[in-house]
């Protein structure tokens, strides 16, 4: 083992510091964040800590520090104007910050220009490279299963849906980018000072791909994904050296085609192979288990809603919304109390799912005064509405697709959630006692909707029916004091719109206020005790479900039919 050690030498410091270039490109997919600055933060501290060495002689641990730290603030500054931007374009965004800085090293005397800098002194030692390796991997390890992992990992899913469970996404964001400034940081320090020589052709676009290349090869669906990608694709040029093949060209074919066979075949990446790796964090902790114990005895309990005070939960005065000069409400006023379960009906293009996008934040008036709780949002994101005790549920289901059940109600508790993370990192008692307890609240709401038995099975396995269930479970995990299901029956057949209007009507008996978008007149007729009617995104009907059936406005725009044959409060079955 030995004799292994000192003949792969570098061939090990060098797996161990790419796999930290690796964790530096995993901490901003794991978020749904594809940069591609990595390679221009590691030049960034890969400089710093030979400038402060060769000119201060400053001792490695603190140039270290610095570096890792000029990484992270770097990566923040540079974070607040382009993580405005999404996909693409915030991939060519950071390509282009990395030219910059290329340039820039390039032209710059102190940094050696083309020729680059040399003599760094060489202080990085096997151990020391694999501790900095496996600092990383713990972070990242008590990361997941924390809140802040579960928010991370819904922003990578579904961006709108995670700003709906009231989190803040920019903030996410910029968390992530931080963090892989830092990786990327230092990675540059352990590079410079073990090859002792930098230049800037060595953290191109070249050096940016890699990092991508390590991250996706090895998977990011478990914190070894960079590990093994770095590690395995870094030993290949030796393997390939070993077999007496030294064409230059052949290492960017094989990486080309170990991605191509990656993305096709296997795309968990290496760490996917091995399925075990995923148990852990489904597996079901003892606290989740009693909790599932325990529902039969609080099933009847409320939902700790928080509502107060006086005045209505809901009110809306001469609301108005303009699309290019296409109104889709116009004038809209009413207002919601405490305790009621509201319908909300209307046509195609009424504008009723505009109107429940306005109150949750997801969308702003351009007119009129819209008020939760008392609060007046005015351009209010979402996440901060979601923290007035506001839930919802979409016309078109948003779950987290590759997240189980229980993850994904979890997530949906996340306004009501304590933090985690950091108490984690100290492996302090308290956190795996919030942490059961966020797991026992997400399986008391799966309890309710019928669907606990199968809280590990990842979300993208349910039928249409069950994943409206799990939406509504989601929702109801933050405990909110209002609740707006965005049309839940669609696609629904007779037993299934009867369960959800029984569904509804347990939630209402335990506190919640209750507003009900739906095209299935019957149900909300019999679920309601009150109906609002949108036509042409105005509000043409207020009233009972008797007196609006009966309303020959509503009839006229809405149920096309006449008063005799409307559904009424009265007619059996939803």
């Amino acid at each position: 083992m030995a004799d292994f050690v000192r003949t792969y030498n570098a061939v090990l410091i060098f797996m161990a510091i790419n796999g930290v270039l690796a964790f530096s490109m995993y901490a901003v997919l794991i978020a749904g964040q594809l940069s591609l600055a990595q390679a221009a933060f590691a030049s960034i501290a890969a400089y710093t800590s030979a400038l402060l060495t060769i000119n201060l002689g400053l001792p490695f641990p603190l140039v270290a520090v610095v570096g890792v730290s000029v990484g992270a603030v770097v990566a923040l500054l540079l974070g607040l104007p382009v993580l405005r931007l999404r996909g693409v374009f915030l991939a060519i965004a950071t390509i282009g910050f990395g030219e910059m800085v290329r340039i820039v090293a390039l032209n710059l005397d102190v940094t050696g220009g083309a020729i680059g800098l040399r003599p760094i002194p060489k202080v990085v030692t096997l151990w020391q490279a694999y501790l900095a390796l496996a600092l990383c991997a713990f972070f990242f390890w008590r990361l997941r299963p924390s809140k802040l992992g579960r928010g991370l990992a819904a922003l990578r899913e579904d961006e709108v849906a995670a700003r709906a469970m009231g989190i803040d996404v920019v903030r996410y964001k910029l968390f992530a980018f931080t963090v892989s400034g830092a990786m990327a940081g230092l990675s540059g320090v352990l590079f410079s000072h073990f090859t002792r020589f930098i230049a800037p052709g060595q953290f191109g676009f070249e050096r940016a791909v890699e990092a991508l290349l390590y991250a996706v090869v090895g998977g990011t669906a478990h914190w070894l994904g960079p590990v093994l990608g770095g590690g395995f694709l870094t030993f290949l040029p030796e393997l390939q050296r070993q077999l007496g093949v030294e064409a230059g060209w052949l290492r960017p074919f094989y990486n080309g085609l170990i991605l191509l066979a990656v993305v096709l075949f296997v795309p968990g990446g290496l760490v996917g192979l091995g399925r075990p790796l995923g148990v852990s964090r489904r597996q079901r902790s003892p606290a989740s288990q009693g909790a599932a114990e325990e529902e039969d005895a609080e099933g009847d309990r409320t939902l700790p809603t928080g509502a107060g005070g006086s005045g209505p939960l809901v009110r809306l005065e001469g609301v108005g919304k303009d699309y290019g000069g296409l109104a889709a409400l116009a004038d809209v006023g009413f207002g919601i109390e405490p305790g009621e379960v509201v319908g909300l009906i209307g046509p195609n293009g009424a504008g009723k799912t505009t109107l429940v996008n306005i109150v949750t934040g997801l969308a702003s008036a351009t007119a009129g005064v819209v008020e939760v709780r008392g609060t007046r949002l005015r351009r209010t994101p979402a996440n901060r509405v979601t923290g007035l005790g506001v839930a919802r549920t979409f016309q078109q289901t948003k779950l987290f697709a590759h997240l189980s059940a229980r993850e994904n109600v979890a997530v949906g508790g996340h306004r009501v959630a304590r933090d985690t993370f950091l108490r984690r990192l100290a492996f302090a008692p308290g956190a795996r006692r919030d942490e059961n307890a966020d797991l026992a609240r997400a399986d008391r709401y799966l309890a309710m909707v019928g669907l606990l038995d199968r809280a590990d099975e990842p979300a993208e396995r349910f039928s249409y029916g069950d994943q409206r269930r799990l939406e509504i479970a989601r929702a109801l995990c933050g405990e909110p004091a209002l609740l707006l299901l965005d049309e839940p029956a669609a696609g629904m057949n007779h037993v299934e719109a009867q369960g959800l209007a029984d569904l509804i009507r347990s939630i209402a008996a335990k506190g919640v206020t209750v507003l009900l978008i739906e095209h299935n007149v019957r149900l909300v007729m019999r679920t309601c005790s009150r109906v609002l009617v949108l036509d042409f995104g105005r509000l043409i009907a207020d009233g009972s479900p008797g007196e609006v059936a009966r309303d020959p406005e509503v009839i006229r725009a809405y149920l096309g039919t006449t008063p005799d044959e409307t559904p009424s409060a009265t007619t059996a079955g939803p």
